[in-house]
């Protein structure tokens, strides 16, 4: 399950201005990346800012599962960058000759949060536990990063074997928060950068799983076509701006 956002070239024509062009960056055409699910909010507000300070450059993201996106790259995927949930991705692509090694990176680390809507009476902090509860979304653990760490939070709580039965399994982490939004879920391990972002936020509450109850969830990105514009994207994905940006959506940084 893929969705795209494209952010426009809505500023070109300043191009044309004079005195202008001089303070233009060196990015510019169209970027082309394969996100994972996990960044639909927090990538969508970093293009925007991105394209405000190159306005010669469009963004155009498609969110998936990091391990579907991993296939469609190795089998020809036309992304000109790729932002993974789990940095052995990139690395793997750069291990087979599809991108450089130089061109690997780490940009943040991800976090699990149980999420409730609003109008259920389930206390996200004890949701799992609860007998109530017939049905918990997690993303695919055979592809989605986000996945394999609910597995092994609900594994390190003790509680897999008793729920087991109950877990459906959405195709990506975003696709898990819908099934508990559209109540074919009671509850959902989903992101906790989907979880904080407004449009989420307003809609339910979230209790955030403790990090020693699964393993590090180190996020990667790899240039897939070498241009200015994805160098310059990844530029200020790590850069202060950027930064600021993911740890406002949840994320951990590199370093901490």
């Amino acid at each position: 399950m893929l969705s795209r956002h494209l952010v426009p070239a809505a500023f070109a024509a300043l191009a044309a201005l004079p005195g202008v062009a001089c303070r233009h960056s060196a990015a510019t055409g169209r970027l082309s990346i394969a996100a994972a699910a996990d960044l639909q909010f927090a990538l969508a507000e970093a293009a925007g800012q991105f394209h405000q300070a190159n306005p010669r450059s469009d963004v155009a993201i498609d969110y998936g599962s990091s391990g579907n996106f991993y296939a469609q790259i190795r089998n020809g995927a036309p992304f000109d960058m790729f932002l993974s949930a789990d940095v052995q991705y990139p690395r793997l692509l750069a291990q087979e000759g599809l991108a450089r090694k130089d061109s690997v990176f780490v940009y943040a680390a991800g976090r699990l949060a149980v999420w409730v809507p609003s109008l259920s009476s389930l206390d996200p902090a004890t949701a799992l536990r609860d007998p109530a509860v017939r049905r918990i979304a997690i993303a695919n653990p055979q592809h989605a990063p986000y996945g394999r760490a609910a597995e092994a939070a609900l594994r390190h709580m003790g509680l897999y074997a008793s729920v087991e039965k109950k877990l459906v399994l959405g195709e990506n982490i975003s696709q898990a928060l819908q099934f508990v939004q559209s109540g074919a879920a009671d509850v959902g391990v989903v992101a906790l950068s989907l979880a904080v972002a407004p449009a989420v936020r307003s809609q339910g509450r979230y209790w955030e799983v403790p990090l020693d109850a699964y393993p590090k969830m180190e996020q990667g990105g790899v240039i897939l076509k070498d241009s200015a514009a994805a160098r310059a994207f990844r530029a200020w994905l790590l850069a202060p701006a950027g930064r600021r940006l993911l740890k406002q959506y949840g994320f951990s940084l590199p370093g901490e």
